[in-house]
């Protein structure tokens, strides 16, 4: 049997044993299925006094927080929630009280959408990783913006929400444009920021949309959406790890001269480079996207690549295996302003969230 970590001391360290203990039995099950119990308790347990308090405590997160300013927004820290684990903005409450500085909720689109057929989500153990081709499964942007407008009013301050969002697989490329219009007027009033997802491997034709024209047309038509509504939103926009450095570079840059405020690096990977060869061959080769520790290279060279090219002009969002706080430090050190989990959490639990601020200034 394998010995649980080291140094086991105080509350953050205590969740990572206790959730290192009760893995095995989770790992049982569908990973789905534990994801919508997860999301489920979380959602309570954030409506409740009681809930929040042992959310805060299973997470260790400090108490005390250094605001930072990142794309004109403040931040009560630099860590926070991918998008993809919480689609419809359900458990905001709980997220905050996990001690995030951010979540970014969604993907949504502009219409409801059931995802691709199950099983759509797998776990690869040996290189802490999932593949998942969900398909954009959301309850449509319209039911994203009510939860969020509900969950306003208990949010900490410095808690800053961001929406991802994306077109309807249904949806004609050609009419791309206008499922992200669509989907930003819903959200843009009541979201901090609007990522917009261009990079999602599993809706056909939607990485197409990585070409420069393009992007600068999408930027240019939510900004001049945003003006109309008076709901002027920071826009980042989310690229894929399979592009060249050269190609990455050249989409921050056309964020930069579009009027963007920054890019997040990287969405899931369709290679496997990095999977292990004892990974069991079946699910390794399951259709969807990478994510996990395998991207955690990658997702570093493209930081800096980004970095090293346009400087101070944008703000980065490192979101693609981290995995401990050594590896939220690794993100900031190649040049990101912010940091996202979401596969760390499945294999290390809450008690990563406040390894990954302690780590962080």
């Amino acid at each position: 049997m394998l010995a649980p970590p080291d140094g086991v001391i105080g509350w953050r360290e205590l969740s990572i044993a206790g959730y290192w203990l009760a893995r095995p039995l989770l790992f049982r099950f569908d990973p789905e299925r534990i994801h919508h119990l997860t999301m489920r308790a979380l959602r309570g347990a954030g409506e409740r006094a009681a809930g929040r308090m042992v959310l805060t405590i299973a997470s260790g997160a400090p108490r005390r927080h250094v605001p930072l300013r990142v794309a004109g927004l403040e931040f009560r820290n630099r860590i926070g929630l991918g998008a993809g684990f919480d689609k419809d903005g359900l458990a905001l409450r709980g997220w905050a009280a996990l001690g995030f500085g951010f979540a970014e909720v969604g993907t949504v689109t502009p219409l409801p959408q059931p995802g691709s057929d199950r099983p759509r989500l797998f776990r690869l153990p040996d290189d802490k990783s999932l593949v998942n081709r969900m398909g954009l499964n959301n309850a449509g942007a319209a039911e994203l913006a009510r939860h969020v407008m509900l969950a306003r009013r208990s949010l900490p301050a410095g808690f800053v929400v961001g929406v991802s969002i994306g077109r309807n697989k249904a949806t004609p490329q050609a009419d791309a444009l206008a499922d992200y219009a669509a989907a930003f007027r819903l959200v843009a009033p009541v979201a901090d920021y609007v990522a917009l997802n261009v990079s999602s491997p599993n809706t056909p034709e939607l990485r197409e949309m990585q070409e420069r024209d393009t992007v600068a047309r999408l930027l240019e038509t939510t900004l001049a959406l945003g003006r109309e509504l008076a709901s002027v939103r920071p826009i980042f926009v989310k690229l894929a790890p399979d592009l060249d450095d050269g190609t990455v570079v050249s989409l921050a840059r056309a964020v930069c001269d579009a009027g963007g405020q920054g890019v997040i690096l990287t969405n899931t990977r369709l290679g496997r480079d990095g999977v292990q060869l004892r990974t069991r061959t079946p699910i390794r080769d399951e259709p969807g996207g990478l994510s996990g520790r395998p991207l955690l290279s990658r997702t570093l060279e493209l930081i800096k690549a980004v970095r090293g090219e346009l400087g101070d002009r944008l703000a980065i969002i490192a979101s693609g295996g981290i995995g401990s706080g050594t590896d939220a430090a690794a993100a900031l050190e190649a040049g990101a302003d912010l940091v996202q989990l979401w596969t760390g959490l499945v294999y290390r639990g809450p008690g990563l969230i406040g390894e990954a601020i302690a780590a962080t200034p």
